[in-house]
């Protein structure tokens, strides 16, 4: 097991930062990815998309939030494992949910081995959550560690409401409303990409209620804002063969892919409020067309009309506006080296980053 009291991070350039966070979970990620029989079906699969890499700025974002808090970032260390667990295990579901592509620039996992193992494979990383997170009480305490598994479960349940809604939009060929938009991105992406690791790590950090609550704002707009910028980015240049990494790589998935997979973005709804009747219906029958069904050409004639009708610059601005909201919501914390670096991680993730 990876000594946590080890843990080394720098708080200066983000990308130090990034890459010192990287490496720690990294390092510690074998630890909690038994070896075993059935290898080849089960333990290898697991193992396949941690071994692809990705930014892992979630696991970081909840090592910076203890260390903002003033604690001591290696007793979040567990935690920040199970949070890139949950991750791979909600990207091999949503995979097989959107009858995916591509992941971090190589076929998705059911692609590669078939739905029913890649499902069980799912099933695998997310049990090995809790075993992480068994890890806690022998570093947090039997208090602080219940409290820290209670807010996990609210990242679970909130984040398989969000994907209820989202899945079920498609499954009912069903267009909603911005309100209805809102909420689900919120719920989905919100609550694991932000809210959660968040206040997370205050809590492990000792934060007062107060902080827990700001730092989870902050989290909730910077996650929000964050899905809205990999909206924009699937309809930028493709860049599927290149899996994503610190600060860096490719998006990882086919250029409008979720276009293919008939997802309600931000971007449609914009796109919807813009069209005419005749051009409506053009983008709601290529939203219903099954993935593999739907054409080359009406993916690019959706990325066409929404650069053409303004829709991508109104959700760019939306994005920046996030961006600003997740800065205003840190405004009132005591100025330090752990408040800037989450300054400059939201001004990356939602404002900077590239395909």
């Amino acid at each position: 097991m990876t000594d946590p009291t080890t843990l080394t991070l720098r708080y200066g350039a983000l990308a130090d930062y990034l890459t010192d966070a990287n490496a720690a979970i990294e390092a510690a990620l074998p630890d909690y990815l038994p070896e075993g029989e059935p290898k080849a079906d089960l333990y290898d699969l697991a193992r396949d998309y941690p071994g692809r890499g990705g930014k892992r700025f979630r696991p970081a974002l909840l090592l910076l939030s203890t260390a903002l808090a003033g604690g001591d970032p290696a007793r979040a260390l567990p935690s920040a494992v199970a949070l890139e667990l949950f991750q791979n295990f909600a990207l091999v579901h949503d995979d097989i949910e959107d009858d995916s592509l591509m992941r971090r620039g190589r076929p998705a996992l059911h692609r590669e081995h078939g739905i029913p193992l890649a499902l069980n494979a799912g099933d695998l990383l997310f049990g090995l959550v809790h075993e992480a997170l068994h890890h806690n009480s022998t570093l947090l305490g039997p208090v602080l560690t219940l409290d820290v598994q209670a807010r996990f479960a609210q990242v679970f349940r909130r984040t398989f409401e969000g994907q209820a809604m989202d899945i079920g939009w498609v499954v009912h060929n069903h267009l909603p409303s911005r309100e209805a938009f809102e909420t689900m991105i919120r719920l989905k992406t919100g609550w694991y990409s932000g809210r959660g690791p968040c206040e997370i790590g205050a809590l492990i950090g000792g934060a007062d209620p107060e902080t827990v609550a700001r730092l989870g704002d902050f989290g909730e707009r910077l996650g929000i804002g964050f899905q809205v910028r990999d909206d924009l980015l699937n309809l930028a240049p493709d860049s599927s063969g290149e899996a994503p990494a610190v600060l860096g790589g490719g998006y990882g998935k086919e250029r409008g892919g979720d276009i293919a997979e008939g997802k309600r973005t931000l971007i449609v709804i914009e796109l919807l409020e813009r069209l005419g009747p005749t051009d409506q219906e053009r983008l709601r029958q290529v939203l219903i067309t099954p993935p593999q069904a739907t054409l080359p050409g009406d993916i690019a004639w959706v990325i066409a009309q929404a650069e053409q009708t303004g829709a991508m610059d109104a959700v760019e601005a939306h994005c920046r506006g996030l961006g600003q909201a997740a800065r205003e919501a840190l405004a009132p914390l005591p100025d330090s080296p752990q408040r800037a670096l989450l300054l400059a991680l939201t001004d990356y993730l939602v404002q900077a980053r590239q395909a």
